[in-house]
């Protein structure tokens, strides 16, 4: 079984327009109004920005930190 990068995977911004888009048709497929579809995908998409931002701060603090500290 493969690795998976899941840093890489919740970063990317396919990913998480694709969940939106999906989230979004099963709203209106299932008799939902389309201004409840649009304000759960900008609900979706604010998540995703902020799970980025903090992945990508993690990242760069981790790259950043000492040897002795658990840095590289």
């Amino acid at each position: 079984m493969k690795n998976i990068d899941w840093k890489r995977k919740l970063t990317s911004r396919k990913l998480w327009t694709a969940v939106a888009s999906f989230v979004s048709m099963m709203i209106v497929a299932t008799g939902g109004a389309e201004s409840t579809a649009t304000q759960v995908t900008a609900l979706i998409m604010a998540g995703a920005s902020v799970v980025a931002y903090i992945i990508g701060e993690g990242l760069t603090d981790a790259a950043n930190l000492p040897k002795d500290e658990g840095g590289e």
